[in-house]
């Protein structure tokens, strides 16, 4: 009843600005610091760091709503680059835990951009404008330590949903990765916003994604069953193909394939396996008593199927964060690398397959570093580990 209660208070609080904040500590400066303390108690239980770029932003459009970049003192189209409000800005807080922006101008008048449940909205004085409009569930996480960070890591999931499709960076990838949207999924189911994506989920005609050098990954066809599990059933026509698909790869009782260019029979025999099991069909196939790397980042299921070698080293940490905190979630370990910045808490960078010149809007530093922050394979292996 005392947390019930907390967490009424708590949204009241936040809606109403924690009512006439003082000139000296904004409420937005008290929510911030609250945060910040969250995070820094994250970054203690892991305590492996990566240093980005000194980049202060904030993006809204969670959903299908209109992408935005806010950046100082400009709100501007994260696609078009357009500018879409300035400001002359003399103070301002990111507020990454409650999809805010808060500014005061020179003209010491207070400006609030924020997201909520219903739309995007700026705030001057008593002038309230919607910017985007797009229903979604945004839950506060109450009772979890991490409640403040897995917010803004539904944020990075939520916001990189692009006419429908699940995207693992909307700068810098035009199409969905299958892997990537699985993992995405499973954050979506837990916080009721699956209906953002089943109409791409239910217009796959591909079992494979071809998105590596248009190689058909062993994996997809594991990953499509269990998509189509969450917004249909077994008698769905895109079922039998995509069965049908996988037996390229059968070797015995098991498949073996390519995923990111190299064999790892045991996790894509896996990903098949509980493909299979979510639709609740027959299942011919074993797996492989064989060490793969990739066995470990198939954590929710067939733990106990599993030959132990050579973890991921930190170098694949800091370019492809989520591989760690997959493994992390399989092996009960805290090795995954966590940023020193407030925003975002997710990346990816030097990979082969990104165009980064897309994120020419956001900032030319994250071009040259090959850096594409935020990223939701990253974002949904920690919040589903932090949530757990």
């Amino acid at each position: 009843m005392k947390m019930i209660f907390f967490q009424i208070v708590t949204a009241c609080c936040l809606l109403l600005e924690c009512g006439q904040a003082t000139a000296q500590q904004p409420a937005a400066e008290r929510v911030l610091q609250t945060y910040r303390q969250e995070l820094d108690g994250l970054r203690k239980e892991h305590p492996n760091r990566r240093e980005m770029p000194d980049i202060s932003f904030y993006l809204f459009g969670m959903g299908d709503r209109r992408k935005m970049i806010y950046k100082d003192g400009i709100l501007k189209d994260a696609l078009t680059g357009d500018s879409i409000r300035t400001w002359k800005v003399k103070r301002q807080w990111i507020v990454p835990s409650e999809y805010l922006v808060e500014l005061e101008t020179d003209r010491n008048e207070r400006v609030r951009i924020v997201e909520n449940e219903q739309g995007v909205h700026v705030t001057e004085g008593r002038t309230k404008m919607a910017l985007a409009q797009g229903k979604l569930k945004l839950p506060r996480f109450g009772g979890n330590k991490y409640a403040a960070v897995l917010r803004v890591l539904h944020h990075e999931i939520l916001i990189n949903i692009i006419g429908g499709k699940p995207v693992p960076n909307f700068f810098v990838y035009q199409k969905p990765w299958f892997r990537d949207a699985a993992l995405m999924a499973m954050v979506l189911k837990q916080t009721g916003n699956l209906h953002l994506i089943k109409n791409w989920i239910l217009s796959i005609r591909d079992p494979f994604d071809r998105n590596n050098h248009g190689i058909a990954e062993a994996d997809n066809p594991g990953q499509v069953l269990f998509l189509l599990s969450l917004v249909s059933d077994k008698n769905n026509p895109m079922v039998q193909t995509v069965i049908d698909s996988a037996m390229q790869f059968k070797k015995g009782d098991y498949i073996e394939g390519k995923t990111d260019y190299a064999a790892h029979p045991v996790f894509q025999t896996k990903w098949l396996k509980y493909g299979l099991k979510s639709l609740g069909l027959p299942d011919p196939y074993l797996i492989p008593k064989v060490y793969d790397s990739y066995s470990s980042l198939f954590w929710w299921d067939y733990k106990s199927q599993h030959v132990g070698g050579a973890k991921f080293e930190d170098s694949n940490s800091a370019n492809y964060p989520y591989l760690v905190w997959a493994e992390d979630h399989f092996y009960g370990e805290k090795r995954g690398i966590v940023t020193n910045r407030d925003y975002p808490l997710s990346w990816e960078s030097h990979a082969s397959d990104a165009h980064y010149s897309g994120l020419e809007n956001l900032d030319e530093r994250l071009v040259k570093d090959k850096l594409s922050p935020p990223h939701t394979w990253h974002a949904a292996e920690m919040f589903l580990l932090l949530n757990q």
